[in-house]
């Protein structure tokens, strides 16, 4: 980083969605997603992500009812199919931002991004209702140029870069894979960037391989959620949080 230059802050927002699979799977109301919330915030986190699926398998109406009164007042971020009645949630309780995501009912989590090119008439006039009532809209997609293109065209603010093959690769220790796929998300974020789109990514991004990503200059928010719930059984959300904030921390010190 050039001396005397400070680098420029990158946004957590943390999902939820798995402490309420961990509810579901007993049924009650315990642990309560809410509570991860607000832990979250006070952790350090800068808005609280929760994705609402058609079957919904981990959060549910009534936690958006909650979540959308407000959480330590940090924006929610709602992640959901594009699809008619998930876009009449979105207009009543008008979250911070929408982040239309792709869904099949049978993958155990989102599987790639939205294929915002051959779904552009699908999506064009959900993205213009949620645009029109003052919601963010972002589109989770893969770094690829014309998934860029796309999201400019139907009117998105924001795109969410899907790091899941990156995480992967990493993984399975297959570093000249997720040496390539680093590339594209970066060349993709300076694409995205100078099409006038805010960028985020996340999907599978832990510990171990948050660093890089955090270093992108222009990638500006992070979403994270299955990992810091898996972390905080062991050492919990507060500490995991903590340290995942510290690694983005160290990442965006590597921007020169």
């Amino acid at each position: 980083m050039v001396e005397g230059k400070k680098a420029p802050y990158l946004r957590l927002g943390v999902n939820i969605d798995h402490v309420a699979t961990i509810r579901n799977a007993r049924g009650g109301k315990f642990p309560d997603p809410i509570r991860a919330a607000q832990l979250a915030v006070e952790a350090g986190a800068d808005g609280i992500t929760a994705h609402l699926r058609e079957d919904r398998r981990h959060i549910s109406d009534e936690d958006i009812d909650r979540l959308a009164a407000g959480v330590g007042g940090k924006p929610l971020n709602l992640e959901m199919a594009a699809t008619e009645e998930m876009l009449a949630i979105a207009l009543r309780h008008k979250p911070h931002a929408v982040c239309l995501v792709p869904e099949r009912r049978e993958e155990r989590t989102t599987e790639g991004g939205l294929d915002a090119a051959g779904g552009h008439n699908h999506l064009a006039p959900i993205v213009r209702q949620l645009v029109a009532a003052r919601i963010r809209v972002s589109l989770f997609i893969e770094a690829q140029p014309m998934q860029f293109q796309a999201a400019k065209s139907l009117g998105a603010q924001v795109v969410e870069i899907h790091t899941g093959a990156y995480c992967d690769a990493h993984g399975h220790e297959d570093y000249a894979a997720r040496d390539r796929v680093l590339e594209r998300i970066k060349a993709g974020a300076k694409q995205a960037t100078d099409l006038g789109l805010e960028v985020h990514a996340g999907h599978g991004l832990t510990f171990d391989t948050v660093v890089p990503i955090a270093a992108i200059a222009q990638i500006v928010e992070l979403n994270i959620g299955h990992f810091l719930v898996g972390e905080a059984i062991f050492v919990g959300l507060d500490a995991a949080i903590r340290r995942m904030r510290h690694l983005m921390d160290e990442g965006r010190q590597a921007i020169s």
